[in-house]
């Protein structure tokens, strides 16, 4: 199966308020980040992580619309 940009698709996803920090979290954590950070065409940035159980993380945000 196969998600938005040709990613897998994720066992979950969670939306968050400022994806940076969350990011930055998860890479002092140690977690495996395995995409991105991307701004994707629909309107959200993203990255995928594994969790310790190995389930793949989708988390996001949405963009705010040019203007």
């Amino acid at each position: 199966m196969e998600g938005g940009s040709g990613t897998p698709v994720p066992d979950i996803s969670i939306e968050v308020d400022d994806l940076e920090a969350v990011h930055r979290r998860a890479v002092a954590a140690g977690y495996l980040i395995t995409y991105g950070p991307v701004k994707e065409p629909w309107g959200v940035v993203r990255f995928f992580l594994r969790d310790p159980f190995g389930r793949l993380v989708n988390i996001l945000t949405h963009q705010a619309p040019p203007g």
